[in-house]
């Protein structure tokens, strides 16, 4: 089972899902935390896509509050997160609050997580930590900013590059399965036979 939460202030998906050892929450966006309590979900693990600060904003809060373990392509930096960059684009002061990564999979091809073993991309473009994972068995993406339906991740942001992003999705995505649901980081769910052909920014 996947359940959803849409949070925080760029309408960021969080996924919560049920496997054979133990729950994964995929993202944490702002709010998420409360949004586990009210239903007594109890995250095993948290899979960060990337650090971008819509994504994480939550992720000291449910590690605190549950105690599980955060995976995520690279460690914790400021400079993923972007919460520097956005402060003086918009003049506020927003900030994450801090965090450590207990499992970097930097550089790994697969990944067993709670009982099911998944594929791992790493498609930069977007962000240069940016993972997507994928289970064959169930034919799941979960593909954070990389892939939306109808669009892909923006590129003008530090280490950005719409080249790297779109080679990487031809590369990596574009291979699986049409009936392959895609579940994206903003947004509603899409199949890869839908976006490969329909895509405007991946023909």
């Amino acid at each position: 089972m996947i359940s959803t939460f849409t949070g925080g202030i760029a309408a960021t998906n969080g996924y919560l899902l049920e496997l054979p050892g133990g729950k994964l929450l995929i993202d944490a966006p702002e709010g998420i935390t409360d949004w586990l309590k009210r239903r007594d979900f109890t995250p095993s693990a948290v899979f960060l896509t990337h650090q971008h600060f819509d994504h994480v904003m939550d992720a000291a809060k449910v590690k605190a509050a549950f105690g599980c373990p955060l995976i995520a392509w690279a460690p914790y930096s400021r400079d993923l997160t972007l919460e520097t960059l956005f402060g003086m684009a918009t003049g506020s002061t927003m900030s994450v609050p801090p965090y450590e990564i207990d499992q970097v999979i930097g550089g790994q091809t697969s990944i067993e997580l709670w009982g099911l073993n998944w594929s791992v991309f790493h498609i930069p473009g977007h962000s240069p930590d940016s993972a997507c994972i994928y289970h064959a068995l169930q034919n799941l993406l979960f593909a954070g900013d990389v892939l939306f339906q109808g669009s892909i991740g923006r590129t003008d942001f530090p280490g950005g590059s719409m080249e790297t992003l779109v080679t990487g999705i031809q590369r990596d995505l574009w291979p699986l399965p049409d009936s392959t649901t895609v579940y994206p980081g903003h947004g509603d769910p899409t199949t890869i036979g839908e976006e490969r052909e329909m895509n405007p920014y991946c023909s």
